[in-house]
């Protein structure tokens, strides 16, 4: 229904709609040059459908604003070659805390995604207020170390897992993070002075691999992201599904066996205490210290230095046990996985997080309980891979998540 305008409502000038249609084209021209990196002032005319003259006037504002630059010749040898421009590479910098609970990666990444400082601190995400105090101090230290000037930095932002509510910037797994009730990335915008973005660690990991990893290009995609839980991220014609709270994907809360064990979420039986990184790690201790034979036996007299590394390297070297747990985790996997194949029809499913390094024994094993529990029309237009990224999916897709809100709002 139409609203019509009252007397006290600001009727738009002609100069407003003016500055808003060039705010538009420059929104795209800085959004073109994020996804493909660099282009001519022709190419860049016919994609937005607009004269040389009006593009070349909206790209000189963005060198004057320093976001664009021209960065050399396009190759060809039929007359003078024509200049490309890219992002400005030299100002404009984003921090990405990359916050777990095992550690906290904190990154400064230049606007073509380029890591120019990275730092690994042991800080592990835990539910009390004095994780921020650290992590606030230790952002501060890595800016220091970076040489970044901190006017040079637009923004901050933050992947963690658990259940991150999107529209009030809360993380409802850690409630006790702070007690003011105010969103995290306001608190923290008020310590970091700059603006602050929070997205889940699975969420980022999934736009990471739709824009630049093996489902680049797909609409319809899911990432499995295999870690000390187990996150799927969900891609719903293009664009990231964060369900009505921000909440869709948590597979790894499904419950697969109703005499399980008990899940930290208070519930028996979720696939993530039979399939996430650390459960495999908790079975190895126990089959170990139970007599189990395997060469991971030799960590018998202190099973607590057995990690996800240990059981991949045992298995790499052909031990049976590390091999047989394996390929049971990747079953339970696909058993997961073939209900969501179900729920949302995708082109392509990606494997991700810490087990991702395992996937020549996992990966088939998916494929097996897939077939088995899926119908086969489902698997015609879709395919399964292991990430492209090798880690660096929840970097680009924080990245990602920043710098397109910073683009659509310029």
């Amino acid at each position: 229904m139409n609203t019509p305008f009252t007397i006290d409502e600001e009727v738009p000038t002609s100069q407003s709609v003016v500055d808003y249609k060039k705010n538009q084209k420059q929104r795209k021209v800085l959004a073109h040059l994020y996804s493909e990196g660099t282009c001519t002032l022709a190419h860049l005319t016919r994609m937005l459908h607009s004269s040389v003259p009006s593009v070349t006037s909206l790209v000189e504002e963005l060198i004057d604003n320093q976001w664009v630059t021209p960065i050399g010749t396009a190759t060809g040898s039929n007359g003078r070659r024509p200049v490309l421009f890219g992002l400005n590479t030299k100002s404009h910098y984003v921090a990405v805390l990359d916050v777990s609970t095992h550690d906290t990666k904190i990154l400064f990444m230049n606007v073509q995604r380029k890591v120019i400082f990275r730092g690994d601190y042991d800080l592990r995400l835990n539910d009390n207020p004095s994780f921020l105090t650290s992590l606030v101090h230790y952002f501060h230290s890595a800016l220091a170390d970076s040489g970044i000037n901190i006017d040079d930095l637009i923004a901050v932002g933050i992947s963690m897992p658990g259940l991150v509510d999107a529209r009030r910037g809360l993380n409802l797994t850690y409630k006790n993070l702070h007690q003011t009730g105010e969103s995290l990335p306001q608190l923290l915008s008020a310590e970091l002075t700059k603006p602050v973005y929070l997205i889940n660690d699975t969420k980022a990991t999934v736009l990471g691999e739709s824009r630049f990893g093996g489902a680049q290009g797909k609409k319809q995609v899911l990432a499995i992201n295999i870690d000390w839980g187990v996150g799927l991220g969900i891609v719903v014609n293009g664009e990231v599904f964060q369900g009505a709270s921000g909440f869709a994907g948590e597979l790894g809360h499904i419950q697969v066996d109703p005499d399980g064990e008990l899940c930290f979420c208070g519930k028996i039986g979720c696939l993530s205490t039979i399939t996430s990184a650390s459960a495999l790690v908790k079975r190895a201790q126990t089959d170990i210290l139970a007599g189990q034979v395997s060469k991971l036996a030799t960590f018998r007299d202190h099973v607590d230095q057995i990690d996800i590394d240990e059981v991949i390297n045992a298995a790499n070297s052909g031990d049976s046990y590390a091999i047989d747990i394996l390929h049971e985790t990747g079953y339970q996997l696909g058993k997961g996985l073939a209900i969501a194949i179900s729920l949302f029809n995708p082109e392509i499913i990606v494997v991700d997080g810490v087990l991702f390094k395992a996937a020549a024994f996992i990966l088939n094993t998916i494929e097996q309980a897939i077939s088995k529990y899926c119908l086969s029309d489902f698997r015609n237009d879709m395919t399964i891979e292991v990430t492209q990224l090798n880690g660096t999916a929840k970097w680009l897709g924080t990245h990602a998540y920043m710098m397109e809100d910073i683009f659509a709002n310029y």
